[in-house]
């Protein structure tokens, strides 16, 4: 791999994808506010792909915002830390954004307290062998803020005979509506700057990128400045899912990660923009992950904000404070119009994932007839994974489990491309995740 991308006049970009409106005006140019504390938080003790954590405090045990309150539950876990001071009020089932009713630590806040994080020496990442590193990391609770949350100790942890040579940092923040990672890189660019320098030295990458579409220039800019030689800021063209990491790699080196392979397989590594502020405050302040920043939006909530959120908030204060829901809101959605979920209660708690609040009216939520399939192709050109998602839904429908693993099933990472742009209607996306499930249940049936 050359050691750096060529400079273009034009952004670069992947092959195929889709141009959704990005509907970021009501919120891109707004601080980031804090959102005041709540009487009550919810914590899932599964916030994170992997093991659930388990908890190491019991009920009406008193806690301090910071505190460990559940460890990582087996190596693809992390840990979990109380985003108020108060008091542990329960721990039993409660309604996770999943739509499943999960274990969950309850604590309700103590409204004498400062709230502010006891102070920490800053740690020198480079004075740490490199599994007391990723030990912090996972004691810290860091995981993927992009959505994914997937632990980033184990993203951090190189395979023996494996190498990282460049890691990019994402800031492309390509789903519609969402400002969170626009206005942390606008805000806090030393922050990101300090985070992928960290990231760099542990892993001895000679290089660092920091990829961001076009449509943010303000966060262009301060990156830029901001910027040390080693890290180079790269503007990307705006369109979705610009921000999936396979595809990013593909903008920035024109290289394909190989097929059923990760980046560290060309020598890359990719983080988030708000894991890698993380990874900053983790080492610099001494501070767990307790809070993350949220975009609440759309055009059913009365006033849009981006928000410092304590994990745990549930949905309910969140859009109190926020002005609350207008009358014709019809649905709210964790995450963006894309890849989010819909929460069937506002008792449903913000997590580490959460990066959106969408709020929609009737005339987004409309439900549209499904028509046949008329083999348009929209589908498999919009594909960012060159799949053929049409044939695949065919052979989902039919059962054909067998046929589903030649066609590269496990390749779609669920954005949505195929979906939004069938002229059909048909839910393509939705039958990519049933398939998945299926192909899923056929393999452990086979080894059972």
């Amino acid at each position: 791999m050359s050691a750096a991308p060529a400079t273009a006049a034009r952004p670069r970009s992947f092959h195929a994808g889709v141009h959704p409106p990005d509907r970021k005006a009501a919120t891109d140019r707004l601080p980031i506010e804090r959102m005041p504390f709540v009487d009550r938080y919810v914590l899932p003790l599964a916030q994170h792909i992997g093991a659930p954590a388990k908890p190491v405090v019991q009920v009406g045990q008193p806690v301090q915002r910071g505190e460990l309150i559940a460890e990582p539950g087996g190596f693809v876990s992390v840990a979990l830390h109380a985003p108020a001071s108060g008091r542990v009020e329960a721990i039993e089932l409660r309604l996770h954004p999943n739509g499943q009713m999960l274990p969950a630590i309850v604590i309700a806040a103590d409204p004498f307290a400062s709230q502010r994080l006891a102070p920490a020496p800053a740690v020198d990442p480079a004075a740490l062998t490199r599994d007391d590193f990723l030990e912090r990391v996972q004691r810290g609770g860091i995981v993927g803020l992009g959505g994914a949350a997937f632990p980033s100790h184990v993203k951090l942890r190189v395979p023996e005979g494996k190498r990282i040579r460049h890691v990019v940092i994402n800031g492309c923040e390509c789903e519609p509506y969402l400002t969170c990672d626009h206005r942390l890189m606008a805000e806090r660019p030393e922050a990101v700057m300090r985070g992928a320098e960290i990231i760099m030295g542990t892993l001895e990458a000679a290089h660092g990128y920091v990829g961001v579409e076009a449509n943010k220039p303000d966060a262009i800019a301060a990156l830029a400045e901001a910027a040390p030689d080693s890290i180079e800021v790269v503007p990307l063209q705006v369109k979705y899912p610009q921000g999936a990491e396979k595809l990013l790699i593909d903008a920035i080196f024109e290289r394909e990660v190989p097929l059923g392979g990760l980046p560290i397989d060309i020598e890359v590594l990719v983080n988030s923009v708000g894991t890698t502020v993380a990874l900053c405050d983790l080492f610099d302040r001494g501070a767990p992950l307790v809070e993350r920043i949220v975009t609440v939006t759309g055009p059913a909530v009365a006033r849009p904000r981006n928000l410092v959120v304590p994990l745990g908030t549930p949905l309910s204060a969140l859009l109190k404070h926020c002005g609350g829901l207008l009358p014709n809101a019809r649905q709210v959605v964790l995450g963006g119009p894309m890849m989010g979920m819909a929460q069937k209660s506002l008792d449903a708690p913000i997590v580490k994932g959460s990066g959106g609040v969408l709020c929609l009216d009737r005339d987004a939520v409309t439900q549209l007839r499904e028509f046949p399939c008329i083999r348009c192709a929209r589908c498999v050109e919009a594909c960012p994974m060159q799949l053929n998602p049409t044939r695949l839904a065919q052979l989902i429908r039919a059962e054909r489990v067998d046929a589903l693993d030649g066609l590269h099933l496990k390749n779609c990472f669920e954005c949505a491309a195929c979906s939004f742009v069938c002229p059909s209607r048909i839910p393509l996306v939705q039958w990519m995740r049933m398939g998945k499930a299926m192909l899923r249940a056929h393999e452990a049936a086979a080894q059972s």
